[in-house]
């Protein structure tokens, strides 16, 4: 059998691996790059077989890093089965079909910019009804239940505790007379987290594909996370603030609603001031969500189930909005302090939240309260690394709001999760491919696992392939090379280096204007610059002849 990485290979987003057994091709996920130019130019990649060549989907969950290229494989030629847990496919049905309007969107957007310029216009990856149509191919599965894809190949979903219908994915494959088993991750939850139950372990696998989102740090504030958020909730509305969370529309905020409603149940002190403070969920798509996760009531751990027995919905309290409109989304903008505002994207990169920063981030009563992973090259990241000045909407907004980060709510399992994780283990595999994680994470889990386990872990490259046999060593087959337009990446990568030092400069600048300016280092800038702009306006030059 064959291996290929074909997304998440030194990086966070884009999971996709494909399995080639005979003449059976499988996917295990097929996700949206996100991020950076340089990530999303790789949604249009083609994949190295035909999309009609492939006969399975395997969904380990629904997050759009995982799911989000579904739709696009529809569209190409696909007319295989995407298999995945019932709660899964539930979110996929709101997920896909909203990625495709922001797909829509974005191309409007760009084709406005390109008609100015004189440039032909661009396609979406998928609209809104391509990607309502690809749902029809997704079949359900219930956990632990055995699917036998063919003769040769079974595979098994277990709970991996990272969001609604999350799942580790096992496959057996009879090859020559021999079973190999392959565990493929997908993203490892974090254990004691809101509504979910703790991932499953496993004790048997011959390889495991492994996430690594987490390999090079702990979560800190898991023990008194819930302790925290109430902390610094409450601060905030009694200095007169807005709580602004950017959070996922699916997964953490149902999360934080939980833990709001806990907090409920607090002295009573405590309750008055959280009750005197509306909570607005401003997203539609987290709304929706919410709907999904009120539905499926069996992927719930003991403590949210006896909430329910007791007569207390755990996502569901008296001063809870929900904002549906744009007029009623717009109305939360005139609110100077005093309510907690929830809403998507998680990084910030896209949603409603913009406008809540624009409007909350130059107010230095109000707090910006990330509960989730920020990926590099997004403002949610800019923010967390100390950014004076951000660009909103085409307009520069001064940070002074203070931005505050709890990493206990991390749907990720931390470095030390992921070492207990493999602990499970009966007998260690023979082979663990680490992937969706950053290189400082990759190589730092590396580390942890020669030293704990005493093997060496495979950290793959981008579209590299591997060929597994029963009973011997795994080895590398072929790096497929990139060509075309993809080679421009590295260049797309630089530019945006470039662009974001030069926005990082600019906001230095207007601090040292307030300030007072040092004449010499003015100048200094002044020149370096000009030699900038002279070799830009060169290399634009000579790449239009």
């Amino acid at each position: 059998m064959k291996l290929t990485f074909l997304g998440a290979a030194r990086t966070v987003t884009g999971s996709c691996s494909m399995l080639e057994v005979g003449n059976t091709r499988i996917l295990v996920d097929c996700g949206m790059f996100q991020g950076r130019a340089k990530e999303e130019a790789m949604n249009e990649q083609p994949l190295p077989v035909s999309p009609s060549e492939i006969d399975y989907v395997l969904l380990t969950h629904a997050h759009i890093d995982h799911s989000g290229r579904i739709p696009w494989l529809y569209v190409n030629g696909f007319k295989g089965e995407v298999i995945a847990q019932k709660a899964a496919a539930d979110l996929c049905s709101l997920l896909l079909p909203d990625s495709g309007y922001i797909q829509e969107f974005e191309a409007e957007w760009k084709n406005r910019k390109r008609m100015r310029a004189g440039r032909k216009p661009v396609e979406p990856l998928y609209t809104h009804s391509q990607a309502q149509e690809s749902l029809k191919l997704f079949r359900t599965v219930a956990y632990d239940e055995i699917i036998q894809l063919t003769d040769d190949i079974r595979v098994r979903f277990k709970n991996s505790g990272h969001m609604l219908g999350s799942a580790f994915i096992e496959v057996w494959i009879c090859e020559n007379g021999k079973e190999t088993k392959i565990v493929f991750t997908g993203d490892i939850g974090n254990t004691d987290m809101p509504i979910l139950k703790d991932p499953e372990p496993i004790e048997e696998a011959d390889y495991v594909v492994m996430e690594s989102t987490y390999g090079d740090r702990l979560h800190n504030d898991k023990r008194n996370k819930a302790e925290k958020f109430l902390d610094i909730v409450l601060d905030t509305l009694d200095r007169g603030g807005n709580v602004v969370i950017p959070s996922f529309a699916v997964g953490r905020t149902q999360e934080i609603i939980y833990e709001i409603n806990k907090n409920l149940t607090l002295p009573a002190e405590k309750v008055i001031r959280l009750l005197n403070a509306p909570v607005y969920i401003d997203s539609p798509l987290a709304i929706s969500a919410t709907e999904v996760y009120r539905k499926n009531l069996d992927c719930y751990d003991e403590e949210a189930k006896w909430y329910i027995e007791n007569g207390d919905n755990p996502l569901d309290f008296p001063n809870l909005h929900f904002s549906r409109t744009a007029d009623e989304s717009r109305a939360i903008n005139r609110i100077n302090g005093g309510c907690i505002i929830i809403s998507a994207s998680g990084m910030c990169e896209a949603g409603r939240i913009k406008h809540h920063l624009k409007h909350n981030l130059w107010r230095e009563k109000s707090t910006i309260l990330f509960v989730g992973y920020q990926a590099e090259g997004t403002l949610g990241r800019r923010l967390l690394n100390g950014a004076k000045k951000v660009n909103i909407f085409g307009e520069e907004i001064s940070v002074n709001a203070r931005i505050e980060t709890i990493d206990g709510y991390s749907g990720h399992a931390d470095c030390l999760g992921l070492i207990n994780w493999l602990k499970n283990f009966r007998r260690m595999p023979k082979g663990v491919f680490l992937v969706h994680g950053e290189e400082s994470a990759l190589n730092s889990l590396s580390d942890r696992i020669k030293d704990e386990f005493n093997i060496e872990p495979i950290i793959p490259s981008r579209e590299e392939s591997f060929i597994i046999e029963a009973q011997r060593e795994v080895s590398r087959s072929f790096e497929r090379e990139v060509t075309g337009r993809f080679r421009y990446l590295p260049v797309i990568s630089l530019l945006e280096d470039v662009k974001e030092g030069i926005s990082d400069m600019a906001a230095m600048l207007m601090d040292e204007m307030i300030e007072g300016v040092d004449d010499r280092r003015l100048e200094e800038i002044t020149r370096k610059l000009k030699l900038l702009q002279k070799d830009m306006i060169s290399v634009l030059d000579a790449d239009k002849t």
